[in-house]
């Protein structure tokens, strides 16, 4: 149980180590896309990965329910969740090497906090689904982290973008 709390942090903690002494390179290509056209494929890549969030607090609504969920509800969540990540890599990869992890204003800085939470929380998803003997409370409480981390990386940059530059709060 020792290790579901220490590596997630320590996953945290490394990504924004890395991102705070990396060199950034803005000028840095996602799939041939650069620019405008990088934040606008991130964009829409992180609208993507939202909506596959919101399809996994569905089904974990399901999950939860009394009862044993049935198997494709089970392989549907776990599955679903493997895509999340893949999903998640390209964008982070970009995100990090691009622009690293600043703290420039409340949006950058809720925004790269919330991206290294987020593989933290992956990390902590991960460990604690392989123990066993948990109480009913932490699964949901580490799906519900996830599930607010992308929420609040989707508002703090897709939404930024595709809205003009503008979310509401910023």
């Amino acid at each position: 149980m020792l290790l579901a709390v220490l590596a997630p942090v320590a996953v945290a903690l490394g990504l924004l180590w890395f991102g705070r002494v990396h060199v950034p390179d803005p000028g840095r290509s996602l799939f041939g896309a650069s620019g405008e056209d990088a934040l606008r494929l991130k964009s829409w890549l992180g609208s993507a990965l939202f909506g596959l969030a919101l399809v996994q607090v569905v089904l974990a609504l399901a999950l939860y329910r009394r009862g044993p969920a049935a198997r494709p509800v089970r392989t549907g969540h776990r599955v679903g969740g493997w895509l999340a990540f893949a999903l998640s890599l390209p964008i982070a990869q970009h995100c990090l090497l691009a622009y690293g992890a600043r703290f420039t204003d409340v949006r950058v800085g809720l925004h790269s906090a919330a991206g290294c939470f987020l593989y933290g929380a992956f990390a902590a998803k991960v460990l604690l689904v392989r123990h066993g003997g948990l109480r009913g409370w932490v699964l949901p409480v580490a799906g519900g982290a996830l599930f607010c981390a992308v929420g609040v990386l989707w508002w703090s940059a897709a939404l930024w973008f595709l809205n003009g530059y503008a979310a509401p709060g910023f």
